[in-house]
């Protein structure tokens, strides 16, 4: 079962009282992308959720689903490939809510192409977008948990990074494979000073980015036609959402994985360990 989004806030929930960084907490469509689905779950189940993105628009959408269920939600619009801006928005995170407990990188998106046909320029947007956002903002919540001698990062991947999903976007593919490891080598680092991280590997999920680009790039703007391709991978017989997702990162998010780092959980139906 995914979750219901009319469930009211846990008081006594699994995050209750944690302070929760999310990045992408809007969504680019109607729907439930990853971030906006995980600010909505984590919300729920009692978590103080600063949530940011570039489109101020979608995060007030995000912000009237978590209002409904009497959460609690501040949002900034940030621009994830900027040190400044990062550290500006994690500032006002901690002056909010007085900590940060867990940070949600699930910002990204992906590039069609391979490496003689993608330009430069777009390789290096790639990097910009799905690794180097995840450093910066490491570089910017990290000192915050060390102050404070307990942290959770989790990042948010693709099984792009495992394995090849159908389509050459090599930018894309690299940058997942690097937020995977990323995340190994921040929980063998931290792990003494109390610091857990984790990845959640999405697969081919039905989020809005399917209807808002993917089908564009890839099916000459046929959703149905994409959303029958992206299926005939899957060995369940249903596609997820992001409220998948948000389930995976709940676990890692909580007290009942607290034994849990360095490690990935994989959310795809089945597909990436089916043959052809």
């Amino acid at each position: 079962m995914t979750f219901d989004a009319s469930t009211p806030v846990n008081p006594q929930g699994r995050l209750a009282g944690k302070s929760v960084f999310v990045t992408g907490a809007g969504s680019v469509g109607a729907g439930w992308g990853n971030g906006r689905a995980i600010a909505v779950r984590f919300a729920q189940e009692g978590a103080l959720v600063f949530g940011v993105d570039r489109d101020a628009d979608r995060l007030g959408e995000t912000a009237a689903l978590i209002a409904q269920v009497g959460g609690r939600f501040a949002a900034g619009a940030c621009d994830v490939t900027s040190s400044a801006s990062i550290h500006d928005s994690i500032a006002e995170c901690v002056a909010q809510f007085g900590r940060l407990d867990v940070l949600v990188n699930n910002v990204g998106g992906s590039a069609k192409g391979g490496p003689v046909e993608m330009s430069e320029e777009v390789w290096d947007a790639q990097i910009d977008h799905n690794l180097k956002s995840v450093f910066l903002t490491c570089k910017h919540a990290l000192p915050h948990m060390l102050a404070q001698g307990s942290g959770n990062v989790i990042n948010i991947s693709s099984t792009s990074g495992l394995r090849w999903t159908g389509a050459a976007q090599i930018a894309y593919a690299a940058t997942k494979a690097g937020v995977i490891q990323f995340s190994r080598v921040l929980a063998v680092q931290y792990a003494q000073q109390g610091i857990r991280a984790n990845t959640v590997v999405p697969g081919q999920l039905h989020t809005p980015m399917v209807e808002a680009r993917l089908a564009g790039q890839r099916a000459g703007g046929d959703v149905e036609a994409l959303l029958r391709e992206r299926q005939a991978r899957i060995p369940l017989p249903f596609m997820g959402d992001g409220r998948d997702t948000a389930n995976a990162a709940l676990y890692l998010a909580c007290d009942e994985s607290r034994f849990v780092t360095g490690t990935e959980i994989v959310v795809d139906g089945g597909m990436s360990v089916r043959c052809g």
